[in-house]
Parts: C-alpha cells; structure tokens; sequence
C-alpha cells in the first residue's frame, strides 16, 4: 500500500457540472487530480483555474465510451504515477430522448456506452493500478431514474443507470480481497447544464421540480462533491457496495 501522501484521483467527464467540482474537492482534499474530457479547450481552462488554486492537475482527453482509448488512457495515467487511489466514474449522461417503439438501436447502444460500458472500460483499466492505492475505491453514478426508470423518453437512460447500480456491487464483492472499495452515488435533480434545454425552454417547469423534493431546493454540484470526498475518504474505510442517494428526499413527496 502507498501512503496517504501523494493520492491520486482519476475523475471522467469533469471538464464541468458535477465532475468538475468533484475534481476542486478532491484536490483541495489534498488529491492530485486528474481531469478526463472530450473537449480539449475546455479541459485546458479547467486546469487552468485548478492550479491557480493551487491545485495539482492535469487533463487527458479520450472518449469514454471507446475501449481502445479508456485503457490506453487510464493505463498511462497510472504507470506514470503508479497507483490510483481513486477512480471517480463521472461521466455519463442522458444522450437525448426517444421512446422505446421508435428507438433506433445506433441510439440505445450510445446510452448504453455512455453509462454503462464508459463505467466498465474505466474500472477494468484502472484494478491494477488500484491495487497499490491507499485505501483505494471506485466510485460510480447511477440516477434516481435507475430506480423509477426515468421520465418520457429517458428509459434507456433509466435502463442504463440500473445497471450501474448491479455493476457497483459485483465490482464491490470482486475487489473486495484486495481492499478496494466500490460506492456509487445517485444525484437527484443537480442545477447543471444536464437540464440545460428544459431551463431554457420551460424554465416554469425547471422551477417546479423543486416541489417534489422534500428540502425544497434543487441541488448543488457541490451537494454531489462533498459525499465524493466522503466516500473515498478514510470515514468510509467500511463502506462498499453502497449507492448514497444524494437528492435531499427526492420522489418521497411532501
């Protein structure tokens, strides 16, 4: 095992929203943080403003749902520090709407590798550099809608986040003789560009999401950051095969 000096945090799709500010906390935890994107100008300004934090970090840019690619990537991250000592599987997203009758199966792959094979290529890249980690873990997300199958048009997302789920706890009970804990984390309704069209569009609508969660505020990156750091943190140290819901009582009703 290496020493709590020197972390490092591998933390995909985080040229924004939530992954960037995962990548600020963790580096203020004391992590070196490195960035994952598929924009490389925005990759560059993201590091920009970590160092002028004085944060230590870098940007690689590879598409995570292109296999050749997540371990060519992930495999020369951790050769050049040595270990990883966690691997922050952030990216992700909706991929866009359709209804199952009309669903073309080129877009039902492209959720599905966007979520899931994104979550499994990194994960498998990342196991052997894990193992000289300190007190190493994985961290994945899946969604609300991996519980109530997601809103008109978003069931394969649903579908996908699922799975992120089960794929949490099998990695959990397959890393667990080496010490590596596996978590997920399953963000509610975020203020993020994710829900950037319907706060443009319908911003009444966007607003009203608010009525269903029993804090009566929508959340913050921030909110999905600070149970990150938790989570790989050594307070969770007998915590795996977890998914901490962080919606503050979403879909509970008031």
């Amino acid at each position: 095992m290496s020493s709590l000096k020197n972390k490092v945090a591998v933390i995909t799709g985080a040229t924004g929203g939530i992954g960037f500010q995962v990548a600020k906390r963790l580096g203020k935890d004391g992590y070196t943080v490195v960035l994952n994107g598929i924009e490389d100008q925005a990759g560059a300004e993201r590091v920009k403003e970590l160092k002028a934090e004085g944060i230590t970090t870098e940007y690689y840019g590879f598409d995570v749902t292109k296999e050749n690619e997540v371990t060519e990537n992930i495999t020369k991250i951790g050769e050049k520090y040595g270990k990883i000592d966690a691997l922050i599987n952030n990216a992700g997203g909706l991929g866009g709407r359709s209804r199952f009758e009309g669903m073309t199966t080129e877009f039902y792959r492209f959720v599905m590798a966007l979520n899931l094979d994104s979550t499994f290529f990194a994960s498998r890249a990342a196991i052997p550099f894990l193992k000289k980690g300190y007190n190493a873990s994985i961290i994945n997300y899946t969604s609300i809608a991996g519980w109530n199958a997601g809103g008109p048009g978003a069931g394969v997302y649903g579908t996908s986040k699922a799975a992120v789920h089960a794929i949490t706890r099998a990695l959990a009970k397959d890393l667990a003789e080496y010490g590596i804990r596996v978590n997920a984390v399953s963000p509610g309704t975020i203020d993020t560009d994710f829900h950037k069209q319907i706060k443009s569009t319908k911003p009444e609508v966007f607003a009203s999401w608010k009525n269903n969660i029993l804090l009566g505020r929508l959340g913050q990156p921030e909110d999905v950051a600070s149970v990150v750091s938790f989570l790989v943190s050594d307070q969770a140290a007998f915590l795996t095969a977890e998914t901490i819901q962080v919606g503050g009582g979403q879909g509970l009703g008031i």
